[in-house]
């Protein structure tokens, strides 16, 4: 614990700085003491800050220890949830230790363990949150950013990692001094030739039963998924099955589709952030899952509309895929992977450039035939009067810009290199989907030492 890796320490003044302006809430005190309470062996060498993250299985807190040369440092503790199961708590610290601490990948300090609690040791790093600064980046910025994501996913992937969680809150980012880091490996899964030993035992399996090539019926275009055991022959439905449900050729997805047994497929990941073969449930998952994650985090930087994909479920996800890929397009794919997607109607695939430029004002709508969802991003003036409504949090902070200030930031002269490495990260098909080390041969990094 004498030193945390280079390039991933924080600025110690400007933390407790920042952290000085506001009294920690009550709630937070409670559970810093109890953390204290269930690890006492954390109060003889951190005094904890804040709560600096909370999720469904862990809390993160900064905190600060005296090092042995008298300086002080502030870390992260990862406070894991005591219901973690012991192989996933311990694969992800291997993931840590075996991976991590270089090419933007966070690294493992140490770790406290008391029964069946455990925190995390992981230098601190000082960021800035991804929705208060996606709209005011510049494209160099955007660049830059996206370089060093690939770079911690080449990394990762040469272990044989699949993080399934990739999404800008993953993926801590310092604007000023260009700092990146790749976080929490809580839902990683290892790929079948895997240098993590704890991740063999947590390949992506699937049962027999799931790995027949599975009828997806379409409500004009959501999408429902008909199982059907590998075990038992088809039968032949008594009703079309396109007949079935109430919703086929209406807006909505009726209670008889979405009450349907789905079947069992990997879906871990964060919504808005899940490739298509996730939301499809294909049995086969791979690493092109996180690129595709990186994909949507490039989409939102180029229209600077964050976040982008936010659907309820996974079959107006899909719908909100089809809708920039295309109906067609999203159908061909998912036969490649063992898929059958029925549209009753044609949704065109959408010109990147064009969706990007328009969402963040580089481009006037009148000039843009875009789907009606995009449509609540149309008059910023409208927007603005509404600062808390849903409407301003998926709203481009750069959309409000003027063309003079976006012109200052270099988006006017966006290449379109960067538009074919989005859609060579957005392929619909996993098999084509471009890899983290082809990504970073792209002509877009021609410039850039990889």
């Amino acid at each position: 614990m004498e030193a945390a890796p280079t390039g991933q320490r924080s600025s110690h003044q400007s933390v407790e700085k920042g952290r000085s302006r506001h009294k920690i809430p009550r709630d937070v005190e409670t559970d810093i003491a109890y953390l204290y309470e269930v690890l006492p062996q954390l109060s003889r060498i951190f005094r904890i800050i804040d709560k600096i993250g909370e999720g469904t299985f862990s809390t993160v807190y900064l905190a600060e220890a005296q090092m042995t040369d008298g300086s002080r440092r502030m870390f992260a503790l990862k406070h894991l949830i005591p219901t973690s199961h012991p192989v996933r708590i311990a694969a992800e610290l291997q993931c840590l230790t075996v991976a991590g601490g270089t090419e933007n990948v966070m690294g493992v300090t140490y770790c406290f363990r008391k029964e069946h609690h455990v925190v995390i040791v992981m230098p601190y790093m000082e960021h800035q949150t991804f929705v208060d600064i996606v709209g005011s980046l510049s494209f160099e910025d955007v660049k830059h950013y996206i370089f060093h994501l690939l770079k911690a996913l080449r990394h990762i992937h040469k272990f044989g990692i699949i993080h399934r969680d990739i999404k800008p809150t993953n993926f801590l980012f310092n604007q000023q001094r260009r700092e990146y880091s790749l976080v929490d490996f809580g839902l990683a899964q290892g790929t079948p030739d895997t240098q993590i030993e704890l991740l063999k035992g947590l390949l992506l399996k699937t049962k027999r039963e799931e790995v027949i090539p599975r009828k997806i019926v379409s409500s004009k275009h959501r999408s429902v998924p008909v199982r059907t055991p590998l075990n038992q022959k088809p039968k032949a439905p008594a009703v079309s099955p396109m007949l079935t449900c109430n919703c086929f050729m209406t807006d909505r997805v009726c209670n008889i589709c979405l009450s349907r047994k789905q079947q069992v497929a990997p879906r871990a990941g964060t919504p808005g952030f899940r490739a298509p073969e996730v939301l499809t449930k294909c049995p086969n998952q791979g690493t092109a899952i996180d690129m595709w994650s990186a994909g949507v985090i490039l989409l939102s930087l180029l229209s600077g509309r964050y976040p982008f994909f936010k659907a309820s479920d996974d079959l107006i996800a899909l719908t909100q895929i089809m809708t920039i890929r295309g109906s067609r397009e999203t159908k061909e794919a998912a036969k490649t992977f063992g898929k059958s997607i029925v549209c009753s109607r044609e949704l065109p695939r959408l010109d990147l450039r064009i969706l990007c430029e328009t969402l963040r004002g580089l481009r006037s709508w009148d000039d843009a035939s875009l789907p009606a969802e995009f449509q609540a991003s149309r008059n910023p003036a409208e927007v603005k009067q509404d600062a808390g409504s849903p409407a301003r949090k998926r709203m481009s902070s750069g959309s409000l810009r003027s063309i003079a200030e976006l012109q200052e930031m270099g988006w006017d002269k966006a290449p379109d290199d960067v538009y074919d490495l989005l859609d060579k990260l957005l392929d619909l098909n996993p098999a084509t989907r471009i890899t983290a080390s082809m990504a970073l041969q792209h002509p877009l990094f021609k410039d850039m030492t990889v």
